[in-house]
């Protein structure tokens, strides 16, 4: 059972509804959990807006489940005195089961309905148009001139594959022009947009705020559905626990509540306590790659942080560094197979490695990685080790590999695009090629772990602009590198390091909100990060 403490879940469309066949299965009306989920909607604009009364709302209801949701929310909305008008797409009779039993209600509560939808649009006919004819006086001049102060979404649920009817999509566009001048609230998801993927369809509604029921559909926390979903509330409604724990989901949300697995501070420590990290990488003009993670390390707590390197490069990585112990092995400025014997017979100096940081992609390097071999301390595999790796692919055991979505591809013999298409399948199909605990960097980026333990991706809240920048994976690698080496497993290492990451860069967005940092001052954040951090969860 994953710790809520520390993830919150995210659920497929399908794996909600297995959650509310379950609900039923064991009791529990479905018009119940539409009562209680209208309920929370209302508590949750009370929050935003405050007192409701006298508030204009219009309420797009479809027939579906979420459009009963709109349909029990109005009822709430004309009882807490706002001048609510409800707007069915279809003629009331096609409003069965639960939204039938609301619209019911709603009627006898005295809420104005009214229905803008004519059954199936005509083959050829202008839907918009069709939409508009049952519309005589609503929109703009609905309420003396203006628009309404509130605007409901309960059009489309979760459930939405491909694009919506064109009948529907022309009520998206109106919701969005009506949403140039009123707030718009979508119930659980805005109409238009994957639950599954986050993205949008021809036609989607650009929400305000979104309200979405018991737990966060994963699609509405991918960064392409950012500017549609606007503020995301998650609000409980009932769900039983044995109901969740019986039908866990296949992915969760980092959350602050991971600060709790941390490395606490023991007043005794000594630099050597505290985390001896090995960082071989660099190779001419890739020196700043090395130094950057060795900064990342050090800023996140490792005690000791060394760099191995080809002898020639050593003056050029150690100028005015002087925090940075190195490591200069053989001679002239490449990696060969001598350097990985040499380097191999050291490794019991270390708690762990990050390999691959400006490492290099000629035949000398991947002579190294050879002569090092697999039997390694605890290890981050990042940038050219991962280049190397997909050469010659192999399980990793006892660590984090860290790809950016081009590695990804060459590791899994794809296109980038086929990547990005599905990132919860590829980190998955990267976990379970190599063994390791897997970073799919990326806004939002994905941790999942191969071995007996796959299957669980872990998804950061974090889709920072400021962190696209070179040298910030860099970063996160010796961040990861510095949890590992404090005796931290791979994939909570992983995850913190993520988290800790994608913090700072949203401190650094602060400093900088139209990007131009670099990745040293991702490094110089981290201190403030892990402060703010710890801080939230006291």
């Amino acid at each position: 059972m994953i710790d809520t403490l520390l993830f919150s879940p995210l659920l497929t469309p399908a794996e909600m509804n297995a959650w509310d066949k379950a609900a039923a299965h064991m009791g529990l009306a479905t018009a119940m959990l539409m009562e209680n989920a209208s309920r929370e909607a209302l508590h949750a604009l009370e929050d935003k807006l405050g007192d409701l009364r006298g508030k204009t709302v219009l309420c797009f209801a479809g027939p579906g489940n979420n459009g009963g949701d709109a349909v029990a929310l109005a009822r709430h909305l004309h009882d807490a005195g706002a001048e609510v008008t409800l707007l069915l797409t279809r003629p009331a009779k096609n409003f069965a089961g639960a939204p039938g039993f609301h619209l019911r209600l709603a009627k006898r509560a005295g809420v104005a309905v009214r229905q803008i939808g004519r059954g199936k649009t005509a083959p050829g006919a202008d839907a918009s148009g069709s939409v508009q004819a049952a519309l005589p006086g609503l929109g703009m001049d609905a309420f003396g001139g203006a628009a309404p102060d509130i605007v409901v979404d309960g059009l489309l649920g979760t459930g939405l594959a491909g694009e919506p009817r064109p009948e529907y999509a022309a009520l998206i566009d109106m919701v969005n022009r009506l949403g140039e001048r009123a707030f718009v609230l979508a119930l659980d998801i805005p109409s238009g947009l994957s639950g599954l993927t986050g993205n949008p369809s021809g036609s989607t509604v650009i929400a305000s705020m979104t309200v979405t029921f018991e737990a966060a559909k994963l699609g509405l926390c991918l960064p392409q559905a950012s500017e549609y979903v606007g503020e995301l509330v998650v609000r409980k409604i009932g769900i039983p626990r044995a109901v969740q724990e019986a039908h866990p989901p296949a992915q969760h949300l980092m959350t602050p509540g991971l600060a709790l697995m941390l490395p606490g501070l023991d007043p005794s420590m000594h630099k050597g306590a505290a985390g001896r990290l090995l960082i071989a990488g660099g190779s001419p003009g890739l020196t700043g790659a090395p130094l950057l993670a060795a900064m990342g390390a050090l800023r996140a707590g490792a005690g000791l942080v060394t760099v191995a390197c080809p002898r020639g490069i050593e003056p050029t990585l150690k100028s005015g560094n002087p925090d940075v112990m190195t490591m200069p092995l053989g001679e002239g400025d490449h990696w060969n197979a001598d350097m990985g014997r040499i380097l191999k017979e050291r490794l019991g100096q270390f708690d762990a490695i990050v390999l691959g940081p400006g490492l290099g992609r000629d035949e000398g390097a991947k002579a190294f990685l050879a002569a090092l071999g697999t039997e390694l301390p605890p290890c981050v595999w990042d940038a050219d080790a991962l280049y190397w790796l997909a050469a010659d692919p192999r399980p990793i055991q006892n660590a984090v590999a860290t790809p950016h979505p081009g590695e990804a591809a060459r590791l899994l013999g794809v296109s980038i695009e086929e990547v990005e298409r599905d990132r919860m399948a590829s980190v998955r199909k990267l976990a379970e090629l190599t063994g390791a605990a897997v970073v799919l960097k990326g806004p939002a980026s994905a941790v999942c772990q191969g071995g007996e333990q796959g299957g669980q991706v872990f998804v950061s809240p974090f889709a920072e602009p400021n962190l696209a920048v070179g040298g910030s994976g860099d970063v996160l690698a010796g961040v990861a590198g510095s949890l590992l080496a404090r005796d931290l497993s791979p994939l909570l290492a992983a995850c913190l390091g993520v988290y800790w990451h994608g913090l700072a860069g949203r401190l650094v967005s602060g400093d900088f909100p139209y990007r131009g940092n670099l990745a040293s001052e991702i490094v110089q954040a981290l201190p403030r990060a892990l402060t703010e951090w710890l801080e939230a969860e006291s």
